[in-house]
C-alpha cells in the first residue's frame, strides 16, 4: 500500500511491482501528481507546481529501469534560451550553447569565462561522482559513503564549505553570483549554508540544459501512472488516509475516510513524512517528536498565481527569473528573520511560448512564483492581492503591459493551501532545506524507527527536494522494502 502518488510515490509504484507485488495506491485528491498536479480551466491549462525540467539523465534512467525511453513515454524539447533573467538595468537570456554563455559571463567581468570552465568542471565532477556513488543510497550510516572515490575526494565535493564562498571564489561581479545562486536560493536554503556540494546543480543548469516535456511537467505524471497501471497498479483518487493500524511494531492495514479498510503487508508513505508519523500513527509508533520537526530548517514555501490572459506578451520566456530587486534581502525574509518579503524576487513560466496549445488561441498562461518562508502566517486573500499587484506593476515595467487588464482566468495559491492540499509540514513547498545537517543520512529515515514495514519516500527523506530526486526516492524506498522483504 502507498499514500500519495506524487513522483515518489508513482515511482515507488513502479518498482514495487516490477519486483512482483501486488500495489495499491491511495491518494486524497482527484488525480495523480501531489504537488505536480494539473490545473485546467477555460481552455488554459497549468502545472501546479514543478516547471523545471533539470537532470534529463535521472529520467532516462528511470524509464530505462522498465525497458522504456523518455522518447516512447514523452517528447522533450530543449529550451534555448533556457531563461530569461530580468536585472534592474535590464535583462540577460541564458543561451543553451556554453560557448555562448561562457562568453557572456567573460563580456560580464573579464577572466570570468575561464573561471566558469573551472567552476563547471568541479561541479561535473560533484555531479558525475554524486550520482554514481552518493545519490541512490538509504540513508542509514555515514559508512554508506565508505567508498574509495568518495573518501579519497572528499575535500574535492567540497562538502565543508558553502556555495556563496566557493562562487565568490571564481565570480566578483553580483549578476554571475546571482545567476548561480538562484538554484540553491529558490529550492533550498541560504547560498552560505549550503555545501559547495550542491553545485553540481549548476552543471545541471548550464551544461546538462533545460528541457520542456510537451502537455507540461503533468505529462510525466501521466506517463508515470500509464507504466503502473500496466504492471497492475490498482489507483484510488479522492480516498484520503485517516489511520495507519499497526500491532506488535508491525503495520496491519491503512483505515481511508471513506471508512474502508486496507490491508498492507507493507506500507510506503509518499504524502508529508510529518502528516504520516503525527496524523497516521499513534504517538507511541512515530519515529520522531514534534520538538524534532520544530527545529528542521525547512526550505521555502511560495505564493502562486495561475493567471490566463487574453493576449500575447512579447519579452517573456518560457522560464523567465525577476532578479530585479535586492537578492540578499529577499532570501533574508526566507531563512534569516522570516517575514513577508517587502520587494521579493519572483518567477515566471510562460508555457505556453514553447506549447500553444496550453492556453486558447492567442493567449497565454502564467504561472508566477513568488518565494516565501515556510511557516510564515496571515496568508490571506488581501495579502496575496497585495504581492500580485506588485508582481503586475513590476511586469508593466519590463514589458510595457499591465496583465490585470487582460485576465480571462486567475486562480492562487499560498502557504495555507500546500498544508490544506498536500498536508505540507508549515506549508512548505520544497521539504527540508539542503544544509549540511540535513544531507544524506542525517535526513528523517526512509524506513520507520518503530513500525518495521513502515517506509517513506518523498522530498522529507533521502535524497532530497525536486522532481529527479523524488524518482530517486522512489527507487530507493522499493530498494528498501526489498531488501527486507523481497
Amino acid at each position: 500500500m502507498i499514500i500519495g502518488s506524487g513522483f515518489a510515490g508513482l515511482s515507488a509504484a513502479c518498482f514495487m511491482s516490477k519486483a512482483g507485488w501486488e500495489v495499491a495506491v491511495i491518494e486524497k485528491n482527484l488525480q495523480p501528481g501531489g504537488r505536480a498536479r494539473r490545473l485546467s480551466a477555460k481552455g488554459f491549462h497549468f502545472d501546479m507546481g514543478p516547471s523545471w525540467y533539470w537532470m534529463p539523465d535521472v529520467f532516462e534512467h528511470f524509464f530505462a529501469c522498465f525497458g522504456k525511453t523518455v522518447a516512447e513515454m514523452y517528447s522533450l524539447k530543449r529550451l534555448d534560451p533556457s531563461y530569461r533573467i530580468y536585472f534592474d538595468e535590464g535583462f540577460v537570456d541564458i543561451p543553451a550553447d556554453y560557448e555562448l554563455v561562457k562568453s557572456w559571463f567573460e563580456s560580464v567581468e573579464a577572466g570570468a569565462g575561464k573561471q566558469l570552465d573551472k567552476y563547471l568542471k568541479e561541479a561535473a565532477f560533484k555531479y558525475l561522482t554524486g550520482m554514481q556513488k552518493m545519490v541512490y543510497k538509504p540513508g542509514h550510516s555515514i559508512l554508506e559513503f565508505a567508498d574509495w572515490e568518495v573518501v579519497k575526494n572528499v575535500f574535492r565535493m567540497d562538502i565543508f564549505s558553502s556555495v556563496s564562498t566557493h562562487i565568490s571564489e571564481h565570480f566578483k561581479h553580483p549578476h554571475l553570483r546571482q545567476i548561480l545562486s538562484f538554484p540553491i536560493l529558490f529550492l533550498g536554503a541560504l547560498p552560505q549554508n549550503t555545501p559547495a556540494l550542491y553545485s553540481l546543480m549548476n552543471y545541471a543548469d548550464i551544461m546538462l540544459g533545460t528541457w520542456y516535456p510537451k502537455g507540461g511537467m503533468f505529462s510525466i505524471v501521466e506517463s508515470m501512472e500509464k507504466l503502473a497501471r500496466e504492471q497492475g497498479v490498482v489507483f484510488h483518487y479522492g480516498v484520503a488516509a485517516k489511520e495507519i493500524i499497526s500491532d506488535n511494531k508491525t503495520v496491519k492495514r491503512v483505515l481511508t475516510e471513506d471508512g474502508k479498510i486496507h490491508e498492507a503487508d507493507v506500507v510506503i508513505g509518499g504524502a508529508d513524512y510529518h502528516h504520516v508519523e503525527h496524523d497516521l500513527l499513534k504517538k507511541s509508533s512515530r519515529g520522531y517528536s514534534e520538538n524534532y520537526w520544530s527545529g528542521r530548517k525547512m526550505a521555502p514555501s511560495c505564493l502562486l498565481y495561475y493567471i490566463g490572459i487574453n493576449r500575447k506578451i512579447s519579452g517573456l520566456r518560457h522560464h523567465t527569473l525577476f532578479f530585479d530587486t535586492k537578492f540578499d534581502a529577499h532570501a533574508a525574509d526566507i531563512y534569516s528573520n522570516p517575514a513577508w518579503p517587502t520587494d521579493p524576487l519572483f518567477y515566471l513560466s510562460t508555457v505556453s511560448v514553447t506549447d500553444p496549445g496550453q492556453a486558447p488561441e492567442g493567449c497565454e498562461n502564467l504561472f508566477i512564483l513568488i518565494p516565501v518562508s515556510a511557516g510564515i502566517k496571515g496568508d490571506s486573500d488581501e495579502v496575496r492581492e497585495s504581492y500580485f499587484n506588485k508582481i503586475a506593476s513590476r511586469l508593466v515595467t519590463h514589458t510595457g503591459i499591465d496583465i490585470r487588464n487582460h485576465i480571462l482566468y486567475k486562480k492562487t495559491f499560498g502557504p495555507s493551501d500546500f498544508e490544506k492540499e498536500y498536508h505540507a509540514y508549515k506549508g512548505n513547498a520544497y521539504g527540508l532545506a539542503n544544509t549540511l545537517g540535513q544531507t544524506a543520512f542525517l535526513k528523517p529515515v526512509c524506513r520507520s524507527r518503530k513500525l518495521k514495514n513502515l517506509f517513506f519516500t518523498g522530498q522529507l527523506t533521502v535524497p532530497g527536494p525536486g522532481v529527479p530526486p523524488a524518482l530517486i526516492s522512489g527507487e530507493i524506498v522499493a530498494g528498501e522494502v526489498l531488501r527486507y522483504y523481497g
